[in-house]
Protein backbone atom coordinates (compact mmCIF):
# COMPACT_ATOMS: atom_id res chain seq x y z
CA UNK A 1 0.00 0.00 0.00
CA UNK A 2 1.92 3.14 -1.53
CA UNK A 3 0.92 5.19 1.70
CA UNK A 4 2.09 3.10 3.85
CA UNK A 5 5.45 2.45 2.70
CA UNK A 6 7.51 5.74 3.71
CA UNK A 7 6.27 4.90 6.95
CA UNK A 8 8.67 1.73 7.09
CA UNK A 9 12.77 2.45 6.89
CA UNK A 10 12.86 -0.43 4.15
CA UNK A 11 15.60 0.65 1.33
CA UNK A 12 13.08 1.16 -1.81
CA UNK A 13 15.44 0.36 -3.98
CA UNK A 14 14.74 -3.78 -2.93
CA UNK A 15 11.78 -5.09 -3.58
CA UNK A 16 10.83 -6.91 0.14
CA UNK A 17 8.72 -9.70 0.26
CA UNK A 18 9.94 -11.48 3.65
CA UNK A 19 8.33 -10.26 6.02
CA UNK A 20 8.13 -13.91 7.63
CA UNK A 21 11.75 -14.38 8.21
CA UNK A 22 12.27 -11.28 10.68
CA UNK A 23 9.74 -8.41 10.19
CA UNK A 24 10.04 -5.21 9.72
CA UNK A 25 9.29 -2.56 12.23
CA UNK A 26 7.51 0.71 11.33
CA UNK A 27 9.19 3.69 11.69
CA UNK A 28 7.25 5.27 14.22
CA UNK A 29 7.38 2.20 16.41
CA UNK A 30 11.11 2.25 15.92
CA UNK A 31 11.73 5.99 17.28
CA UNK A 32 9.52 4.78 20.65
CA UNK A 33 11.94 2.20 20.54
CA UNK A 34 15.09 4.11 20.51
CA UNK A 35 13.42 6.66 22.76
CA UNK A 36 13.07 4.03 25.79
CA UNK A 37 16.30 3.06 24.61
CA UNK A 38 17.76 7.13 25.52
CA UNK A 39 15.37 6.46 28.64
CA UNK A 40 17.24 3.64 30.02
CA UNK A 41 20.64 5.06 29.75
CA UNK A 42 19.72 8.50 31.39
CA UNK A 43 19.09 6.73 34.77
CA UNK A 44 19.25 3.05 34.32
CA UNK A 45 18.59 2.68 38.15
CA UNK A 46 15.42 4.62 38.18
CA UNK A 47 14.29 2.69 34.77
CA UNK A 48 15.60 -1.08 35.30
CA UNK A 49 15.19 -0.86 39.29
CA UNK A 50 12.23 1.25 40.44
CA UNK A 51 10.05 1.31 37.01
CA UNK A 52 10.78 -1.88 35.48
CA UNK A 53 7.72 -3.92 37.17
CA UNK A 54 5.36 -1.42 36.30
CA UNK A 55 6.67 -0.99 33.01
CA UNK A 56 6.66 -4.34 32.05
CA UNK A 57 3.57 -4.66 33.74
CA UNK A 58 1.74 -2.36 31.43
CA UNK A 59 3.44 -3.58 28.18
CA UNK A 60 1.92 -7.36 29.24
CA UNK A 61 -1.59 -6.05 29.65
CA UNK A 62 -1.56 -4.40 26.20
CA UNK A 63 -0.20 -7.35 24.60
CA UNK A 64 -2.76 -10.00 26.41
CA UNK A 65 -5.27 -7.80 25.29
CA UNK A 66 -4.05 -8.23 21.47
CA UNK A 67 -3.56 -11.71 21.74
CA UNK A 68 -6.77 -12.76 23.87
CA UNK A 69 -5.13 -13.48 27.31
CA UNK A 70 -3.66 -13.22 30.37
CA UNK A 71 -1.60 -11.00 31.48
CA UNK A 72 -0.76 -12.81 34.67
CA UNK A 73 -0.21 -16.22 32.07
CA UNK A 74 2.59 -14.77 29.70
CA UNK A 75 5.81 -13.52 29.94
CA UNK A 76 8.31 -11.32 27.14
CA UNK A 77 10.93 -13.37 26.05
CA UNK A 78 13.56 -12.33 22.90
CA UNK A 79 12.47 -14.78 20.59
CA UNK A 80 9.71 -17.98 19.67
CA UNK A 81 12.89 -20.04 19.86
CA UNK A 82 14.12 -19.03 23.21
CA UNK A 83 9.96 -19.19 24.60
CA UNK A 84 9.80 -23.09 23.05
CA UNK A 85 13.40 -24.24 24.59
CA UNK A 86 11.73 -22.66 28.27
CA UNK A 87 9.01 -24.97 27.96
CA UNK A 88 10.51 -28.15 26.09
CA UNK A 89 12.98 -28.40 28.49
CA UNK A 90 10.71 -28.19 32.10
CA UNK A 91 8.40 -30.96 30.15
CA UNK A 92 8.09 -34.19 32.29
CA UNK A 93 9.94 -36.78 29.11
CA UNK A 94 10.88 -40.02 30.59
CA UNK A 95 12.24 -43.26 28.65
CA UNK A 96 10.22 -43.97 25.39
CA UNK A 97 7.80 -41.08 26.00
CA UNK A 98 7.67 -39.85 22.29
CA UNK A 99 6.62 -35.80 21.46
CA UNK A 100 4.52 -35.89 18.30
CA UNK A 101 4.71 -33.76 15.63
CA UNK A 102 4.73 -32.84 11.90
CA UNK A 103 7.38 -32.71 9.26
CA UNK A 104 6.44 -29.02 8.57
CA UNK A 105 8.02 -27.82 11.24
CA UNK A 106 10.67 -25.02 11.35
CA UNK A 107 14.42 -26.65 11.59
CA UNK A 108 15.69 -24.85 14.96
CA UNK A 109 12.39 -26.81 16.63
CA UNK A 110 13.45 -29.82 15.00
CA UNK A 111 16.97 -29.48 16.25
CA UNK A 112 15.64 -28.92 19.80
CA UNK A 113 13.29 -31.82 20.19
CA UNK A 114 16.20 -34.01 18.88
CA UNK A 115 18.20 -32.58 21.61
CA UNK A 116 15.98 -32.62 24.23
CA UNK A 117 14.52 -36.37 23.28
CA UNK A 118 18.23 -37.85 23.11
CA UNK A 119 18.63 -36.61 26.53
CA UNK A 120 15.87 -37.58 28.21
CA UNK A 121 15.42 -41.30 26.25
CA UNK A 122 12.33 -40.04 24.87
CA UNK A 123 11.30 -40.14 20.79
CA UNK A 124 10.60 -37.26 18.43
CA UNK A 125 7.91 -38.67 16.07
CA UNK A 126 7.29 -36.74 12.73
CA UNK A 127 4.20 -37.38 11.57
CA UNK A 128 4.14 -36.92 7.28
CA UNK A 129 1.34 -34.37 6.24
CA UNK A 130 1.25 -34.83 2.50
CA UNK A 131 0.57 -32.29 0.04
CA UNK A 132 -1.76 -30.69 -1.01
CA UNK A 133 -4.00 -30.51 1.92
CA UNK A 134 -7.57 -29.79 1.15
CA UNK A 135 -9.29 -29.75 4.73
CA UNK A 136 -8.73 -29.32 8.51
CA UNK A 137 -10.69 -32.38 9.10
CA UNK A 138 -7.80 -33.83 7.03
CA UNK A 139 -4.96 -32.87 8.80
CA UNK A 140 -6.35 -33.25 12.09
CA UNK A 141 -7.38 -37.46 11.13
CA UNK A 142 -3.96 -37.80 10.18
CA UNK A 143 -1.82 -36.24 13.26
CA UNK A 144 -4.25 -37.66 15.57
CA UNK A 145 -3.35 -41.31 13.92
CA UNK A 146 -0.07 -41.49 14.46
CA UNK A 147 -0.78 -40.77 18.60
CA UNK A 148 0.15 -43.85 20.95
CA UNK A 149 0.34 -44.87 24.25
CA UNK A 150 3.42 -42.97 24.54
CA UNK A 151 2.46 -39.79 23.41
CA UNK A 152 2.97 -37.53 25.94
CA UNK A 153 3.59 -33.97 23.90
CA UNK A 154 2.47 -32.78 20.87
CA UNK A 155 4.10 -29.71 19.13
CA UNK A 156 2.83 -28.08 16.17
CA UNK A 157 3.68 -24.74 13.89
CA UNK A 158 0.36 -22.39 13.99
CA UNK A 159 1.57 -21.28 10.56
CA UNK A 160 4.04 -23.47 9.47
CA UNK A 161 7.43 -22.05 7.80
CA UNK A 162 8.46 -24.01 5.17
CA UNK A 163 4.65 -24.92 3.43
CA UNK A 164 2.93 -21.75 5.22
CA UNK A 165 0.39 -24.16 6.64
CA UNK A 166 -2.50 -22.62 8.82
CA UNK A 167 -2.88 -25.65 10.92
CA UNK A 168 -5.82 -26.33 13.31
CA UNK A 169 -4.25 -26.28 16.04
CA UNK A 170 -8.02 -25.72 18.43
CA UNK A 171 -9.36 -28.47 17.09
CA UNK A 172 -5.94 -30.75 17.96
CA UNK A 173 -4.96 -28.94 21.11
CA UNK A 174 -8.53 -29.61 22.57
CA UNK A 175 -8.34 -33.24 21.88
CA UNK A 176 -5.06 -33.68 23.14
CA UNK A 177 -6.26 -32.16 26.26
CA UNK A 178 -8.64 -34.60 26.66
CA UNK A 179 -6.68 -37.12 26.23
CA UNK A 180 -3.82 -36.33 28.59
CA UNK A 181 -1.71 -35.06 26.36
CA UNK A 182 0.43 -31.99 26.92
CA UNK A 183 0.75 -29.14 23.58
CA UNK A 184 2.83 -26.83 22.91
CA UNK A 185 2.10 -24.40 19.81
CA UNK A 186 5.01 -22.59 18.21
CA UNK A 187 3.07 -19.66 16.81
CA UNK A 188 6.00 -17.48 15.37
CA UNK A 189 3.92 -16.37 12.21
CA UNK A 190 0.21 -15.99 13.79
CA UNK A 191 0.09 -12.63 16.02
CA UNK A 192 -0.38 -9.78 13.70
CA UNK A 193 -1.06 -11.87 10.67
CA UNK A 194 -4.33 -13.87 12.02
CA UNK A 195 -7.00 -13.31 14.32
CA UNK A 196 -5.75 -14.27 17.70
CA UNK A 197 -7.67 -15.65 21.22
CA UNK A 198 -4.83 -17.77 22.70
CA UNK A 199 -7.61 -18.49 25.71
CA UNK A 200 -9.88 -20.12 23.24
CA UNK A 201 -7.59 -22.09 21.30
CA UNK A 202 -6.99 -24.18 24.94
CA UNK A 203 -3.47 -25.39 23.82
CA UNK A 204 -1.22 -25.62 27.38
CA UNK A 205 1.62 -23.71 25.93
CA UNK A 206 1.70 -21.28 23.18
CA UNK A 207 5.21 -19.34 22.26
CA UNK A 208 5.25 -16.34 19.19
CA UNK A 209 6.77 -13.49 17.66
CA UNK A 210 6.18 -9.84 18.04
CA UNK A 211 8.83 -8.82 15.85
CA UNK A 212 6.88 -10.74 12.95
CA UNK A 213 3.42 -9.58 12.22
CA UNK A 214 3.04 -7.56 14.75
CA UNK A 215 6.27 -5.34 14.02
CA UNK A 216 7.82 -4.74 17.23
CA UNK A 217 11.32 -4.30 17.40
CA UNK A 218 13.69 -7.40 16.68
CA UNK A 219 14.34 -9.04 20.36
CA UNK A 220 10.11 -9.05 21.17
CA UNK A 221 8.47 -12.72 21.67
CA UNK A 222 6.19 -14.12 24.05
CA UNK A 223 5.32 -17.45 26.24
CA UNK A 224 1.69 -18.04 27.39
CA UNK A 225 1.07 -20.97 29.91
CA UNK A 226 -2.29 -22.17 30.90
CA UNK A 227 -2.54 -21.36 34.82
CA UNK A 228 -2.93 -25.20 35.22
CA UNK A 229 0.42 -25.64 33.75
CA UNK A 230 2.79 -22.77 35.08
CA UNK A 231 3.85 -25.22 37.61
CA UNK A 232 5.70 -26.68 35.21
CA UNK A 233 8.12 -24.34 33.45
CA UNK A 234 11.54 -24.19 34.53
CA UNK A 235 13.81 -21.04 33.65
CA UNK A 236 16.76 -21.51 31.32
CA UNK A 237 18.09 -18.44 33.11
CA UNK A 238 17.71 -18.82 37.62
CA UNK A 239 18.35 -15.09 38.72
CA UNK A 240 16.32 -13.05 41.53
CA UNK A 241 13.16 -14.07 40.65
CA UNK A 242 13.52 -17.50 41.94
CA UNK A 243 12.88 -17.14 45.18
CA UNK A 244 10.89 -13.65 44.87
CA UNK A 245 8.17 -13.26 47.16
CA UNK A 246 7.29 -9.42 47.16
CA UNK A 247 3.74 -9.36 45.89
CA UNK A 248 3.17 -8.70 41.94
CA UNK A 249 2.59 -11.40 38.98
CA UNK A 250 2.55 -15.27 39.78
CA UNK A 251 5.52 -16.68 39.85
CA UNK A 252 5.45 -17.91 36.25
CA UNK A 253 6.25 -14.44 35.33
CA UNK A 254 8.62 -13.98 38.01
CA UNK A 255 10.88 -16.23 36.91
CA UNK A 256 10.78 -15.81 33.52
CA UNK A 257 11.04 -12.17 33.71
CA UNK A 258 13.39 -11.13 36.02
CA UNK A 259 16.73 -12.37 34.81
CA UNK A 260 19.31 -10.23 35.10
CA UNK A 261 20.32 -6.85 33.49
CA UNK A 262 19.23 -6.83 29.77
CA UNK A 263 17.64 -4.44 27.58
CA UNK A 264 13.67 -4.61 28.04
CA UNK A 265 13.04 -1.60 25.68
CA UNK A 266 11.97 -4.32 22.48
CA UNK A 267 9.32 -5.24 25.01
CA UNK A 268 7.99 -2.15 25.61
CA UNK A 269 7.95 -1.05 22.48
CA UNK A 270 4.94 -3.65 21.74
CA UNK A 271 2.69 -1.36 22.53
CA UNK A 272 3.35 0.99 20.46
CA UNK A 273 3.49 -1.42 17.19
CA UNK A 274 -0.24 -2.50 18.77
CA UNK A 275 -1.37 1.29 18.79
CA UNK A 276 0.60 1.59 15.06
CA UNK A 277 -1.93 -1.34 13.64
CA UNK A 278 -5.05 0.15 15.43
CA UNK A 279 -4.37 3.82 13.89
CA UNK A 280 -3.81 2.44 10.68
CA UNK A 281 -7.04 0.26 10.46
CA UNK A 282 -5.05 -2.80 10.22
CA UNK A 283 -7.83 -5.45 9.33
CA UNK A 284 -8.22 -3.37 6.42
CA UNK A 285 -4.70 -3.43 5.54
CA UNK A 286 -4.22 -7.09 6.46
CA UNK A 287 -7.63 -7.58 3.60
CA UNK A 288 -5.50 -6.15 1.22
CA UNK A 289 -2.78 -7.96 1.79
CA UNK A 290 -3.90 -10.93 1.09
CA UNK A 291 -5.38 -9.94 -1.90
CA UNK A 292 -1.87 -9.62 -3.43
CA UNK A 293 -0.72 -12.94 -1.93
CA UNK A 294 -3.91 -14.51 -4.09
CA UNK A 295 -2.61 -12.39 -7.41
CA UNK A 296 0.46 -13.60 -6.98
CA UNK A 297 -0.10 -17.39 -6.46
CA UNK A 298 -2.58 -16.68 -9.49
CA UNK A 299 0.33 -15.38 -11.64
CA UNK A 300 2.91 -17.73 -10.17
CA UNK A 301 0.42 -20.46 -11.04
CA UNK A 302 -0.18 -19.54 -14.07
CA UNK A 303 3.52 -19.43 -15.33
CA UNK A 304 4.79 -22.38 -13.58
CA UNK A 305 1.56 -24.93 -14.47
CA UNK A 306 1.76 -25.82 -11.05
CA UNK A 307 -1.27 -26.60 -9.15
CA UNK A 308 -1.37 -24.88 -5.07
CA UNK A 309 -0.54 -26.79 -1.54
CA UNK A 310 -3.85 -25.37 0.16
CA UNK A 311 -7.16 -23.90 -0.94
CA UNK A 312 -7.38 -19.97 -1.62
CA UNK A 313 -9.76 -19.70 1.50
CA UNK A 314 -9.10 -17.09 4.47
CA UNK A 315 -8.68 -20.11 6.94
CA UNK A 316 -5.50 -20.73 4.85
CA UNK A 317 -4.83 -17.59 3.00
CA UNK A 318 -3.59 -14.61 4.72
CA UNK A 319 -0.37 -11.88 4.47
CA UNK A 320 1.73 -15.30 4.07
CA UNK A 321 1.97 -18.16 1.14
CA UNK A 322 4.41 -20.72 -0.23
CA UNK A 323 4.03 -21.42 -3.80
CA UNK A 324 4.80 -24.15 -5.95
CA UNK A 325 7.93 -23.97 -8.32
CA UNK A 326 9.00 -26.80 -10.89
CA UNK A 327 12.53 -28.32 -9.78
CA UNK A 328 15.39 -26.24 -9.35
CA UNK A 329 18.07 -24.91 -7.14
CA UNK A 330 16.49 -23.04 -4.65
CA UNK A 331 19.52 -21.16 -3.06
CA UNK A 332 20.38 -19.76 -6.63
CA UNK A 333 17.23 -18.53 -7.27
CA UNK A 334 16.74 -16.54 -4.72
CA UNK A 335 20.67 -15.61 -4.69
CA UNK A 336 19.73 -14.63 -8.65
CA UNK A 337 16.36 -12.95 -7.86
CA UNK A 338 18.10 -10.54 -5.21
CA UNK A 339 21.01 -9.68 -7.20
CA UNK A 340 19.54 -8.93 -10.26
CA UNK A 341 16.46 -7.81 -9.61
CA UNK A 342 16.42 -6.75 -5.85
CA UNK A 343 13.62 -8.79 -4.92
CA UNK A 344 14.01 -10.01 -1.46
CA UNK A 345 12.08 -13.53 -0.94
CA UNK A 346 13.06 -16.64 0.49
CA UNK A 347 13.65 -20.30 -2.48
CA UNK A 348 12.96 -23.01 -0.16
CA UNK A 349 13.24 -26.98 -0.71
CA UNK A 350 11.50 -29.01 1.18
CA UNK A 351 11.35 -33.18 0.40
CA UNK A 352 11.47 -33.06 -2.60
CA UNK A 353 9.15 -30.17 -3.51
CA UNK A 354 10.31 -26.04 -4.61
CA UNK A 355 8.89 -23.37 -3.33
CA UNK A 356 8.98 -19.56 -3.30
CA UNK A 357 7.41 -18.26 0.07
CA UNK A 358 6.17 -14.72 -0.26
CA UNK A 359 5.17 -12.55 2.35
CA UNK A 360 3.14 -9.14 1.89
CA UNK A 361 2.69 -6.65 4.39
CA UNK A 362 1.36 -3.20 4.24
CA UNK A 363 4.10 -1.63 2.59
CA UNK A 364 3.99 -3.53 -0.77
CA UNK A 365 2.54 -3.11 -3.68
CA UNK A 366 0.92 -4.58 -6.98
CA UNK A 367 4.47 -3.12 -8.36
CA UNK A 368 6.12 -5.24 -6.08
CA UNK A 369 4.01 -8.70 -6.85
CA UNK A 370 4.69 -7.93 -10.39
CA UNK A 371 8.29 -7.47 -10.47
CA UNK A 372 8.60 -11.01 -8.81
CA UNK A 373 6.29 -12.77 -11.15
CA UNK A 374 8.25 -10.87 -14.08
CA UNK A 375 12.26 -12.03 -12.22
CA UNK A 376 10.69 -15.68 -11.45
CA UNK A 377 9.90 -15.90 -15.90
CA UNK A 378 13.58 -15.00 -16.59
CA UNK A 379 15.17 -16.87 -14.44
CA UNK A 380 12.95 -20.30 -14.85
CA UNK A 381 13.05 -20.26 -17.88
Amino acid sequence: MPELADLFLLRPEVTYLNHGSFGACPRPVFEKYQALQRELEAEPVEFLFRRIDSLLGTARADLAAFVGASADDLVYVSNATTGANIVARSLPLGKDDEVLTTDHEYGAMNRMWRFVCARRGARYVECALPLPVASDEEIVDRIWSAVTAQTRVLFLSHITSSTALTMPVRALAHRARAAGIITLIDGAHAPGQIPLHIDALGADFYVANCHKWMMAPKGAAFVHARRPMQHLVKPLVVSWGREDTTPGPSPFVSELEWQGTRDIAPFLAVSAAIRFMADHDWDRVRTACRGLVLDAREKIAALTGLGQITPDGKEWISQMSSIPLPACDTQKLQRELFDRFGVEIPCIAWKDRCFVRISVQGYNTPAHVDRLVDALGTLLA
